[in-house]
């Protein structure tokens, strides 16, 4: 059985990929549509070993299309998601716009697929925010094990969680430090991104913290337990692809670290790369590309009663993004749209 696919979004960084991941994962496909705003109306795009001409999002019929894969930000998903759910198409969506919604599904596929079944009320579910998306997958095997009380996380997240305006400020902030009078004023980053870290990604909040942060908090709750305290520190980094978290759970029972790597191990979507010697963990340049969310320095925290430190990396434009996105249309397809 194929599927009758749009996505939306499909020149921009986030919808390359959802095109890319669909072809790889031969996602049941009838037809694919490949949207985008008019000014990129004719604009073609690769789909496996086809090419896509870009149709214009404002005059597509929705109608019959069985899921649209959203990726254009949250002014334009405001206008064109409900036109979709209002023709019975089931948007999946990659913005913020609906994520703290009660009544809209946010899911990540390997920690609470049953949410999906949520997705009649309004034909719209979330995708989560990049940071959060790996950050659960590692997080739920152990909570279902021992009880999350509370997570503190530090992020490393690359430019490209900033699109591609961020990409290419990286790249023409290097170029210019080494040539004399071609210097780049940060534009898209609030400081030098080049050979420096900032520590501040999306707008700040009255409490102090960053939209981001926030984000990491209110997504967690949701998606694996409203009792887990999180507290996040968000920081961009010269990276291009590839964000990494640094990780330190409380836990309400004991829980030994050789058994969270065993768990770990098994658990759907993760990739323990633990080896504690040189080179023995995983960095976000070895990411790019794969599915996997990797963890690395899973280690007891000696300085709380029940407490462990890991190492998460994942290529956000994937597991944080496209894949999981298209993990989702691929259980929707299964628990949803085979039942009829």
């Amino acid at each position: 059985m194929g599927y009758r696919i749009a996505v939306a979004g499909a020149t921009g960084n986030v919808g390359r990929e959802m095109l890319n991941i669909l072809a790889e994962r031969q996602f049941p496909i009838e037809e694919i549509a490949a949207l985008a705003s008019r000014r990129s109306k004719g604009t073609e795009c690769s789909f496996g070993d086809e090419t896509l001409t870009c149709q214009d999002i404002e005059t597509f019929d929705f109608s019959g299309w069985d899921m649209a894969l959203f990726a254009i930000g949250s002014d334009a998903t405001k206008t064109y998601a409900p036109r979709a759910a209002k023709a019975g198409c089931i948007v999946i969506d990659n913005s913020s716009l609906y994520r703290y919604e009660p009544d809209i599904p946010l899911i990540v596929p390997e920690v609470n697929p049953d949410a999906v079944e949520g997705v009649h009320k309004r034909n719209i579910i979330a995708n989560p925010n990049c940071s959060t998306a790996q950050m659960v997958v590692a997080l739920k095997p152990l909570h279902d094990r021992a009880t999350i009380k509370r997570v503190v996380v530090s992020t490393y997240q690359s430019v490209s969680g900033a699109g591609k305006e961020g990409m290419d400020e990286l790249w023409n902030q290097t170029k210019g430090l080494y040539v004399p009078g071609q210097e780049v004023d940060p534009s898209k980053f609030t400081k030098q991104i080049a050979f420096n870290v900032i520590p501040h990604i999306d707008v700040f909040m009255d409490d102090g913290s960053t939209k981001e942060e926030w984000k990491m908090v209110a997504e967690t709750k949701k998606i694996v337990d409203k009792a887990i305290k999180v507290t996040a520190t968000c920081v961009r980094v010269p990276v291009f692809v590839g964000h990494s978290e640094a990780i330190n759970i409380e836990f309400e029972d004991f829980l030994d670290e050789d058994e969270a790597r065993d768990i770990l191990r098994e658990a759907p979507g993760v990739l323990v790369v633990d080896k504690r010697e040189d080179g023995g963990y995983t960095t976000p340049v070895e990411c790019v590309g794969d599915y996997a969310t990797f963890i690395s320095r899973i280690r007891q925290d000696s300085t709380i009663e029940n407490g462990l430190n890991l190492w998460c990396v994942s290529d956000n434009l994937r597991k944080g993004a496209a894949l999981n996105a298209v993990q989702i249309a691929e259980l929707v397809g299964r628990r949803i749209l085979q039942k009829g």
